[in-house]
């Protein structure tokens, strides 16, 4: 198997080179359960943040990052969007999103306590990595739907184009194949 080496806040990986479809293939990143990796990056992602108020990922992979991130910058909450309207929710705020790593539409939500925490906070949107921007976009329409004031967009990774966006923080760049 092909791999890609990825060094990332002083941390050494190597990713596996998966096909996602005939023209395109993407090196694996996953953080879950790589405390490692996650806690090495977070305080170096910090550095790079504006001053904000709280913390927003979409549900799934960016949850432990953010979850450190929001410990380092002395946080006692953030938000994570969840991916499907949940029966706790009460009046739920919704978007649809379609993303290169899900290959099919799914539906980001916000339940109306973290719709309110988030109104009129200055607010990072955070995710493990930026590739289409399409997840990012959904949150951002999201979070803009709550009354939040976006002031950054981070990743861990930028992948592939993502790269050369001039909106996003990021550490490292992720080359796709």
């Amino acid at each position: 198997m092909k791999t890609y080496e990825l060094r990332v806040a002083g941390v050494t990986r190597e990713l596996p080179i998966i096909p996602i479809n005939d023209n395109l293939s993407i090196a694996s990143f996953v953080i879950l359960g790589d405390t490692e990796l996650v806690t090495a990056a977070a305080p170096s992602l910090a550095r790079e943040l504006p001053d904000v108020d709280i913390l927003v990922t979409a549900e799934a992979k960016g949850i432990p990052f953010v979850h450190e991130l929001s410990k380092v910058l002395g946080m006692a909450r953030y938000v994570v969007a969840r991916k499907n309207i949940k029966a706790y929710m009460d009046h739920p705020l919704a978007h649809e999103v379609n993303s290169i790593t899900t290959q099919t539409s799914q539906v980001l939500c916000l339940d109306s306590p973290d719709a309110e925490l988030i109104k009129g906070k200055r607010v990072a949107l955070l995710d493990d990595v930026i590739s289409t921007g399409e997840s990012m976009q959904a949150l951002e329409e999201l979070v803009q739907k709550a009354g939040g004031n976006i002031v950054s967009r981070a990743a861990i990774l930028a992948e592939g184009e993502a790269a050369e966006r001039k909106d996003i923080t990021f550490l490292e760049k992720l080359p796709t194949f």
